[in-house]
């Protein structure tokens, strides 16, 4: 249509303008069609984006409440990590066909294996079944928060990714020393890190799909999963330790 519209005003109004203003028209053209079709792209990957999240976090809660009913023990940190790694791995090789959505909901499914087992030990304790509840709450409402922000503001928060990369692992190898050496009080303020940090990276990969920093919708899923499943675990021990019952 904007093919045929360039031919009709080339033919109503071409013996009025010089060449140089019909090669600017004509340039002015190719950039509005290309902008619609970025737009087009970009709102592709949001909305496959955000409907491959929610089917993944209805079976991960599905996979998460599988685990409590049964009272599946914990897996273990070796498990746990080499599970997750593992799947991960899997997932990023295959998130250019079809295999990926499967590996994805894999990944996803361990993952809330993993979860069952957490929220059995916090439903067992006095007031357990309260602070699993603020914990969704809390997670859903600062999932939805900063999504909204970003998707409102539209503003680019990529320079936030050098940060997050180094805060992340950073808190990760600090979680993990905090379980070894039994510091509660390193793992309270690892969990803080996690909170502020699964934030920050929640800003980021929409932003990135905003501005088509991101054009694979799988590995979108991925980051934004793990973004929920750790703040989710991060509120659930704050609240927990606050509440006198860690």
């Amino acid at each position: 249509m904007n093919q045929m519209m360039g031919v009709q005003s080339y033919h109503q109004f071409g013996h009025f303008l010089n060449p140089e203003e019909i090669n600017t028209m004509s340039m002015m053209d190719k950039t509005i069609t290309g902008s619609g079709q970025s737009a087009l792209a970009t709102n592709k990957v949001l909305r496959n984006t955000y409907t491959l999240l929610s089917m993944t976090l209805l079976f991960s809660a599905l996979c998460a409440g599988i685990a409590v009913v049964m009272n599946m023990p914990p897996m273990g940190i070796i498990i746990t990590l080499v599970g997750y790694f593992g799947l991960l791995f899997l997932t990023t090789k295959l998130r250019n066909s079809a295999w990926g959505l499967v590996s994805v909901f894999a990944l996803t499914g361990f993952m809330g294996l993993t979860l069952g087992p957490i929220i059995s030990m916090y439903l067992s304790i006095p007031n357990g079944e309260q602070i699993v509840m603020t914990a969704m709450g809390g997670t859903g409402v600062i999932f939805l928060g900063l999504s909204g922000y970003a998707l409102t503001t539209r503003k680019d928060f990529s320079f936030l990714g050098g940060f997050l990369m180094v805060g992340i692992l950073v808190a990760f190898l600090a979680g993990i020393a905090s379980m070894f050496l039994s510091m509660p009080g390193l793992s309270l303020a690892v969990s803080a890190m996690f909170i502020l940090l699964m934030s920050g990276l929640i800003l980021y990969q929409t932003s990135q799909i905003i501005h088509g920093g991101e054009t694979n919708y799988i590995m979108a899923t991925v980051t934004l999963y793990i973004s929920i499943y750790n703040l989710f675990l991060s509120l659930l021990q704050l609240l927990g330790a606050f509440g006198g019952n860690d």
